[in-house]
């Protein structure tokens, strides 16, 4: 019966987790409200896109007399905003911002300069959003199932403890079997197909996603090494369990890939510049 309850605790801290890091992600959709003639028009801003297709974006409303403009550019450039006029289709208001490559951004907001003030959608802030390629849907669902179970194993590990931590061995090879195949097999493999390169954490880049994972290989692997070489691999087993649970805390795509568009500029312009020559 004490098994059963430390799966099920185990799956409800994972299953929590999971959700809290995803929805405090900076790709997560960014919803809220404003009011125009006394009703209130709820948006949903998408901060990821899929693919090398424009990204619609939306504002769902029954008044058809609005007059909204999309702001965009590129992010972190001096480009000057691009307005886009929206238009009324279906109940929607819409307009697209240009598809981009992979791990490009844009940042972007809207104007609803139908009242007497323009009003700034969102309030105070820009939306950013990440363009990547288009992943198999086959490979984001293998690596996202083998990510989860690897939290699952290794909160369950954690939890062991409370059971005289009779299968704290067993659970932790199973862990790190999950976590390694998920994290780094189809880690990677996604990341390719998102953002053209296998790996851009230590020491290639920065990606926080693949620093995480680095992170947590390497403290499992301290474990299994601690298995060996102490009278008390249980405790080491269960410090990587809280060093996997932190880090992947963490939300998700923070720090992701991003595209330097003024390095892109710079090397168009040299290439213009040797076929000029050429």
């Amino acid at each position: 019966m004490k098994t059963i309850l430390l799966w099920i605790i185990s799956l409800l801290i994972t299953i929590g987790s999971a959700i809290y890091q995803r929805t405090t992600g900076p790709t997560y959709p960014l919803k809220g409200e404003f009011h125009s003639k006394n009703e209130k028009i709820e948006y949903k801003l998408q901060r990821s896109h899929s693919g090398s297709n424009d990204e619609i974006v939306e504002i769902s409303t029954k008044q058809k007399n609005l007059q909204l403009v999309l702001n965009w550019k590129r992010f972190k450039t001096q480009d000057d905003w691009i307005k886009i006029p929206m238009k009324y289709k279906n109940g929607k208001y819409v307009a697209n911002l240009p598809g981009q490559p992979p791990a490009g951004k844009l940042e972007y907001f809207i104007e609803n300069i139908s009242e007497n003030s323009t009003i700034k959608i969102p309030m105070g802030q820009n939306v950013v959003i990440r363009f990547k390629g288009e992943v198999p849907e086959i490979v984001l669902i293998i690596h996202v199932f083998a990510m989860f179970l690897g939290m699952l194993l290794s909160n369950r590990t954690a939890l062991e403890f409370f059971n005289n931590g009779r299968n704290v061995k067993k659970l932790a090879y199973w862990t790190v079997g999950f976590i390694f195949f998920g994290g780094f097999v189809m880690g990677p493999i996604m990341q390719k197909y998102a953002f053209g390169e296998f790996w851009t954490g230590f020491p290639y880049g920065y990606d926080l996603t693949d620093n995480k994972t680095l992170i947590a290989g390497i403290a499992w692997a301290i474990a299994l090494f601690a298995f060996r070489k102490t009278r008390v691999p249980q405790k080491w087993a269960i410090f990587a369990s809280i060093v996997t649970f932190i880090i992947f805390m963490i939300p998700h795509s923070l720090f992701g890939s991003e595209l330097d568009y003024n390095k892109l500029d710079k090397e168009k312009s040299k290439q213009k510049i040797e076929k000029t020559i050429n």
